[in-house]
């Protein structure tokens, strides 16, 4: 054996259970560090949740749609020598997004924070000032939660037992909901439910998560909404190819049935009846499933009891729709706010149900990315959140379809429904069956402050010595860029104790 050999085979074994947003992350930081690093993925698309779906010419974002954050996106392809500019064309959005209270009531959201403060101004004599001071605060928590919180495990209280990191906790406003802190700076409802919205996609209502959160109002407001060109699967493509570039060897189809465990180690992966041996796992996939279905009761960090006891996060029922005509009045993405907020939200939180006049959003991407439709058509995803774990059917699918379209037309004074070409419609069931997912959520862990940093599901299994997981249900949370952050995180966990 040669030097080459004996070094090559020196390399610690990683596998990757999961090729979505935290999978790819962590396999590409593993590989870069000298891992042999094998993903294995259940589907035959990578990228999980933010696989892209392709029907008669159209192109749709089967998940995420939002691209905020783009510092992370950033720092991510900068740890591996190249840049965001190298591996896909990103632009802001200008409108960021619209705002639909009612037929010809439309707050156009600009990408300008001298016009956003106008905006204020005009809806509430003084706001703009308030506002001022609103932003300023959550571009402090902003910084502070992405230097010194996001990246850490979290295994352990004394990861945050530095004077520094206290200090700086105590004017995280940890202990008070968002919206007794929303409330404190604005009276008018709209503006309101505006600086609310961002909290329905972080899992729980906006008087349950804490007001640390009004971060995610800088990340908007002032960091803006990009997208794309080509659509958020491109974030995908580029993150497979650096992975291979690092020598990241990705499987797909591959339906990982077991996770086998000798002496306190996981010494293999079973999918497809196959054995893949391993130095080191990482369960990317749903964290739930992994723990529930791969491991045997006495390797798993949680029982089912802790699992149901568990806040989520919502699920959803998208529609994927293409419109062959063009749609006036429409933005990239558009909220429609013209239903109460708190009774959506309570029957997504208390009284699970489907929802009896559903607030909804739905993305146009064919607005600014014309290779998404055909010409002359129009690219649509329609989306309400919706409980986790409700009964999902056809029927059930169709009524909120029309209910959304009826309202589409009323509010934007044009018909759409008979120019519907193509549709197709993802809810709970599809959640399950495509990725595993607890309850069927989509969005993760529900941002509550008891499901916070060493709160949340532990990202490395306390029975098992050389098994961690990555993901949005574990440290820091859901989404798109803290899934990537997530991986990272587990990797240098990893790298920490596994590196020969």
């Amino acid at each position: 054996m040669n030097l080459w050999q004996n070094k090559k085979s020196l390399k610690q074994k990683a596998i990757i259970i999961g090729a979505g947003f935290a999978g790819l992350s962590a396999a590409t930081k593993l590989a870069s560090e000298g891992f042999d690093v094998t993903v294995l993925e259940k589907n035959k698309e990578l990228g999980g949740r933010a696989r892209k779906l392709e029907i008669d010419g159209f192109t749709f974002d089967m998940g995420p749609s939002w691209y905020w954050m783009p510092d992370v996106f950033e720092d991510y392809f900068k740890q591996f020598n190249t840049s965001v500019a190298q591996q896909y064309e990103l632009i802001r959005l200008d409108p960021s997004y619209a705002v639909f209270f009612g037929k010809d009531d439309v707050f156009r959201i600009p990408a300008n924070l001298s016009e956003f403060y106008q905006l204020f101004e005009k809806q509430e004599p003084g706001s703009s000032i308030q506002l001022k001071k609103f932003l300023k605060d959550a571009e402090y928590k902003y910084n502070v939660s992405m230097s010194d919180f996001v990246h850490k495990p979290s295994l352990s209280v004394l990861e945050f037992m530095d004077f520094r990191i206290l200090n700086a906790a105590l004017r995280m406003d940890l202990f008070k909901s968002i919206s007794k802190y929303i409330h404190k700076h604005f009276k008018n409802e709209k503006l309101i439910q505006l600086l609310e919205f961002p909290v329905l996609f972080l899992g729980a209502k906006p008087n349950e998560t804490p007001a640390l959160y009004s971060m995610m109002n800088y990340a908007d407001i002032v960091l803006g909404t990009w997208y794309p060109m080509g659509g958020m699967s491109k974030i995908v493509d580029a993150m497979v190819r650096v992975a291979e570039q690092q020598g990241v060897k990705i499987r797909t189809g591959e339906n990982v049935e077991q996770i086998k465990i000798q002496n306190g180690k996981a010494v293999s992966v079973t999918s497809n009846g196959l054995a893949h041996a391993a130095d080191v796992v990482v369960g990317a996939a749903d964290y739930h499933h992994t723990e529930q279905k791969l491991l045997e009761e006495k390797y798993r960090n949680y029982s089912a009891d802790y699992w149901k006891s568990r806040k989520m996060a919502p699920s959803c029922l998208m529609y994927y729709i293409g419109i062959d005509k063009k749609i006036e009045g429409l933005e990239h993405h558009n909220l429609f706010f013209d239903a109460p907020f708190d009774l959506h939200a309570e029957e997504i939180y208390d009284r699970p149900q489907w929802p009896s006049n559903p607030l909804f959003y739905s993305t146009c991407a064919s607005k600014t990315d014309k290779s998404v439709a055909p010409e002359g058509k129009e690219n649509l995803v329609l989306l309400i959140p919706i409980a986790v774990n409700i009964e999902d059917n056809e029927a059930i699918r169709e009524k909120y379809f029309n209910i959304m379209m009826d309202r589409l037309e009323h509010l934007t004074g044009q018909e759409i429904k008979k120019y519907v070409i193509v549709k197709k419609s993802y809810a709970i069931n599809d959640f399950k069956n495509d990725y595993n997912s607890f309850g069927g959520n989509a969005y993760g862990l529900a941002n509550t402050l008891m499901q916070t940093a060493i709160l949340k599901p532990s990202l490395k299994n306390k029975k098992v010595s050389n098994l961690y997981y990555a993901g949005q249900l574990t440290v820091p949370g859901p989404g798109v860029p803290p899934s990537i952050i997530s991986g990272l995180v587990a990797a240098k966990e990893i790298v920490k104790k596994f590196k020969v």
